[in-house]
């Protein structure tokens, strides 16, 4: 079973679809991401920026970006055209960030991949993972990327595991994808176009397309006591 990119990403939504030339799956391209930003980064800041935030000198950001005072851009990092990059935002090593996205307060960012008009705004965490394009994650989404006995990401599906030969992934959220306040995706996902995930649910695994996952809970009022 293999997960191709073009069943979750619109390629045409992206300045780096080189990365996915020879992606058997969709998250092979994390393993690319190092060395492509090795050789094709050149240094340049076209943004604007406002008072100070931190950018390094091995980052890209093209014209129309906003930076806002206290974030901070470590790199490598490779950021579109026309994104805002709000206080407090964290953008680590290997980040490729498309064009029109906005990337908000309190959100890490490490080893992934964002594609066009993507919304990561508040309080999220994206680490070596990918987010398609015009995707949502809701206030408090982490993708969260490593086991916690540190073995091998493998993605669980129909009853079997495929391997991913990754100890670092999180998710593939596809296209137009909504994934709901303060859920936790855990590492192997992938998240089908257009599907939306309710707040609150912690997953793991594959979500076709054009679906949603719902989550459902049990609420008891009670009167109080003194």
């Amino acid at each position: 079973m293999t997960f191709a990119p073009d069943d979750y990403l619109d390629l045409n939504h992206t300045e780096h679809r080189m990365l996915f030339e020879n992606a058997t799956n969709a998250w092979d391209a994390l393993k690319q991401i190092q060395s492509y930003l090795q050789f094709r980064l050149k240094p340049q800041i076209l943004a604007r920026l406002v008072g100070k935030p931190f950018v390094s000198n091995a980052v890209y950001v093209g014209k129309g970006t906003v930076i806002e005072q206290g974030a901070m851009v470590k790199g490598p990092a490779w950021i579109g055209e026309g994104c805002e990059i709000r206080n407090g935002a964290y953008i680590r090593e290997n980040v490729i960030i498309g064009e029109g996205c906005v990337i908000g307060n309190s959100c890490e960012f490490k080893n992934c991949i964002v594609f066009n008009e993507a919304q990561v705004p508040h309080f999220n965490y994206v680490g070596d993972s990918i987010v398609g394009y015009r995707a949502h994650l809701g206030a408090g989404v982490i993708l969260s990327n490593v086991k916690l006995d540190r073995g091998e990401i493998t993605v669980p599906f129909e009853g079997s595991f495929v391997p991913t030969g990754l100890k670092k992934f999180g998710a593939v959220v596809g296209d137009f994808a909504e994934i709901g306040c303060n859920s936790v995706i855990n590492p192997g996902s992938l998240i089908g176009r257009r599907s939306i995930v309710y707040p609150g649910t912690v997953w793991r695994g594959v979500v076709p397309a054009d679906s949603v996952v719902k989550t459902k809970q049990t609420h008891e009022v009670i009167a109080r006591r003194d």
